[in-house]
């Protein structure tokens, strides 16, 4: 066992050295010793890992699928052994992990440049695909995932949700009107986006009927989310997306949602990893860290997604002033978390003044989901 875990070590060396010679330098041993480790791995496991020539070493791509494998085989034994030594177990090695491409570049990447500059010794490899990959095939840790999970195989935690809109830029609406139904886009221009609304000329809607299909006129038909977004802030018409990709233009006043009360069902947005694996401490630590990340923005349904204000006496904000006060007159600890605090913040700062305090926020703040005046 031991004779293993050595030649793959080795493996990892002259991989990430893409040299020979360099693995044996730093591994202190004769670069034909670590030539025939290779050798015999690659014999064993009747598999070319690398392509030689007389000046590069270079992995195959069957090597690079290996690469991964044994990268998580040999930090969770480093794990292992640190636990059953007592030492403190220092976090180091890759991360491997995907997201939707917009999704990803918005919120994922934020949240990787955070947790690099906490774990130093920690890399990250964020595939950014708008594609559902194979986690395992792939050799991915984690995915972040926007929709139902069908597949069995994967065990998911979920962290939000978005929502699916209708907008078109300020000077089109005020060109073309604003439609009161869904059948009124009928007569309007419209941009398909086929990531969003496989069909591009038919959108569904959820209305107090049930499922309605409806025919639409698409002007441009796009395959990316960006290429809606850019073609709808050009004035081309209405298109399809979803929250998370409208808001900044929401938020700044280039784009203006429609028939926000015919919206399907808003989409889960979870954190997956393959079920069985053991998550090693590195993975966990940014699972952790993902997870508290994307909840501050997508966990509470009523604000994210442009919620339009309602009686200001029921805003977030103000319930989170007037309750640590009411505390504190009472020489009492405050119930209400960090949290809430964060996201009252936040939403005040995107512009949006006051929610549904009875939407509960916060399996830690029970007391928030009362109907009671407070």
């Amino acid at each position: 066992m031991l004779d293993r875990l050595d030649a793959l070590t080795i493996f990892v060396a002259v991989a990430e050295q893409q040299s020979f010679a360099e693995a044996a330098r730093q591994l202190t041993r004769s670069p034909a010793s670590v030539t025939r480790a290779v050798a015999a791995l690659e014999e064993r496991l009747q598999t070319r890992l690398f392509n030689r020539t007389t000046r590069s070493v270079a992995l195959t791509d069957a090597g690079g699928r290996y690469l991964e494998n044994c990268r998580r085989l040999l930090a969770t034994y480093d794990e292992l052994e640190a636990v059953n030594l007592g030492e403190q177990v220092q976090s180091r090695g890759w991360i491997n992990v995907t997201a939707p491409t917009m999704f990803g570049r918005l919120h994922v990447l934020p949240l990787v440049r955070t947790f690099l500059d906490e774990y130093p010794q920690v890399d990250i490899r964020l595939l950014l695909l708008d594609r559902v990959v194979s986690l395992v095939d792939e050799g991915l840790d984690l995915g972040v995932r926007i929709g139902q999970l069908p597949d069995s195989s994967l065990r998911g935690i979920r962290v939000g949700q978005v929502r699916r809109v209708i907008c078109a830029a300020p000077q089109y609406i005020a060109g073309r009107g604003v439609p009161t139904t869904p059948r009124d886009l009928g007569g309007h221009d419209v941009v398909a986006c086929t990531a969003v609304t496989p069909i591009p000329d038919r959108w569904s809607f959820h209305g107090p009927t049930g499922v309605t299909s409806v025919a639409v006129r698409p002007r441009l038909v796009v395959n990316t989310t960006a290429g809606a977004v850019e073609a709808a802030l050009d004035g081309l018409g209405f298109t399809c997306i979803r929250s998370y990709q409208a808001e900044p233009h929401v938020a700044a006043g280039r784009l203006q949602t429609v028939l926000a009360g015919y919206e399907p069902p808003p989409s889960p947005i979870h954190i997956v990893h393959p079920e069985g694996r053991h998550l090693s401490a590195k993975v966990r630590l940014f699972l952790d860290h993902a997870a508290s990340g994307l909840r501050g923005k997508f966990g509470h349904p009523s604000w994210f997604g442009f919620s339009k204000a309602v009686d200001p006496n029921r805003s977030l904000v103000g319930l989170y002033n007037r309750r640590v006060s009411r505390d504190q007159r009472h020489g009492r600890r405050s119930v209400m978390t960090d949290w809430t605090r964060a996201v009252a913040l936040r939403a005040s700062e995107q512009g949006v003044e006051a929610f549904r305090v009875t939407d509960r926020l916060s399996d830690s703040d029970p007391e928030l989901c009362s109907n009671t005046p407070v």
